[in-house]
C-alpha cells in the first residue's frame, strides 16, 4: 500500500494509496460530517479542489450527499478537475439499510442524490442493522456484505469497505468475503491508534483510514485529546508546525489514511502541508505516551434487547 504522488498537477501535493481493487485514492480526505455544517458548504468544497483536495467523504447519515454532488458538479463545470473521474468520491450504509435487499437500492438513492454514476468507494457505516422503528436487529454481515459484492459487481461502487468494525469483526469478514474490503474507516488518532485493527488489516491488504484523525474536538462525542496535548504541543512548537498537522503527520508515517474535517481554509491548506517533512524519533518516542481512550463509543447501539448489550460486544474488547 505504498503511497505514491497525486495523479495531476492540482493533487500533487496529495500522495494516493492502491486500493486492493488496483484504484488510487488519496490518502487525505474532506470530512462532510458535521451538525454544524456551514451553509456555504458547497463553496467549500469547491474551494478544497481547487486547493488540490480529490478525496471527499460524505454518508446517506450526514445528509450532506445533495451538497457534495452539487459541489462536484460545479467544480467540474468551473473547470477547477477536467472531469469527475479525477475525484474519488466515498458514501456509507446506514443502519437502517444494513439488510442484504436493501443494500442496493441505498446505493442506488445515494448516487442519485449526489449526481454520480458510481461511487469510488462505499462503506458499511456500521456493522449494526435497524428494523422498524428504528429498533436494533441483528447484524447480517455475510448478507450484507454478498450485496456489498453485487455492488461492485455491478460497477456501481469501485471499491467496497466497512467503517467501525473491530479487528475481530475484520476477521470474521476477511474469512468469507470473495471480495475482500478495501478499507476499514475507523476513529483513529495519537490519542486511540487502533493497533489491533491495522495489524489485522495490515496482514490482509486494508487500508486503515481514521474519522476524527484531530479527536472531533468539540463534537458531542469528542476529545481534546488530540487538540489540547501538551506532547503535541511541544512537538509542534520545536517543529514549528502546527498542533494539527502533527497529528496527521504521525497518521501518516504509520501507514493511515485519514479524512479531516475543517470548514476554514487556512486550516485545509495547512492540513495538506504534511507530506514534506518527518517527525524525528524523539517526537515519536513523545507521542507514543499519550494515554490511550475511544471517544467514539457508539453506545447507542448499545440495548439490552438488542444484538450488542454492551460496549465489549460491540467493539469486541477493544474499548
Amino acid at each position: 500500500m505504498a503511497a505514491t504522488d497525486g495523479h495531476d498537477t492540482g493533487a500533487a501535493s496529495i500522495p494516493c494509496v492502491t486500493l486492493n481493487t488496483g484504484h488510487a485514492m488519496p490518502v487525505l480526505g474532506f470530512g462532510t460530517g458535521s451538525s454544524r455544517a456551514p451553509e456555504d458548504l458547497p463553496a467549500t468544497i469547491v474551494h478544497a479542489v481547487r486547493l488540490g483536495y480529490r478525496h471527499f467523504d460524505t454518508a446517506s447519515f450526514y445528509g450532506t450527499e445533495r451538497v457534495l454532488g452539487a459541489a462536484v458538479a460545479d467544480a467540474v463545470r468551473s473547470g477547477a478537475v477536467a472531469s469527475r473521474a479525477d475525484l474519488f468520491v466515498t458514501s456509507k450504509l446506514w443502519i437502517a439499510d444494513a439488510h442484504p435487499d436493501r443494500v442496493l437500492p441505498a446505493l442506488r438513492e445515494s448516487l442519485d442524490r449526489l449526481g454520480l454514476d458510481y461511487l469510488d468507494l462505499f462503506l458499511v457505516h456500521w456493522p449494526v442493522a435497524a428494523g422498524e422503528n428504528k429498533k436494533l436487529v441483528p447484524f447480517d454481515m455475510e448478507g450484507v456484505w454478498r450485496a456489498m459484492e453485487e455492488c461492485h459487481r455491478l460497477g456501481l461502487a469501485r471499491s467496497i469497505g466497512v467503517s467501525n468494525f473491530s479487528a475481530v469483526k475484520m476477521s470474521k469478514l476477511l474469512a468469507f468475503a470473495a471480495v475482500p474490503p478495501a478499507v476499514n474507516q475507523v476513529e483513529t488518532n495519537v490519542g486511540w491508534r487502533q493497533e489491533k485493527v491495522r495489524e489485522v488489516c495490515a496482514k490482509n491488504g486494508v487500508v486503515v483510514t481514521a474519522f476524527s484523525p484531530l479527536g472531533a474536538h468539540g463534537s458531542a462525542w469528542g476529545s481534546n485529546a488530540v487538540m489540547e496535548s501538551g506532547v503535541l504541543r511541544d512537538v509542534a512548537a520545536r517543529r514549528g508546525k502546527t498542533v494539527a498537522q502533527v497529528a496527521l503527520r504521525w497518521l501518516h508515517e504509520q501507514g493511515v489514511c485519514f479524512v479531516a474535517r475543517s470548514f476554514n481554509k487556512e486550516r485545509l491548506k495547512q492540513n495538506m502541508e504534511i507530506f514534506d517533512w518527518e517527525l524525528s524519533e524523539d517526537d515519536k518516542e513523545m507521542i507514543a505516551q499519550i494515554p490511550q481512550r475511544r471517544a467514539c463509543h457508539g453506545e447507542f447501539f448499545v440495548s439490552p434487547d438488542g444484538p450488542y448489550k454492551s460496549l465489549e460486544e460491540l467493539w469486541d474488547g477493544e474499548i
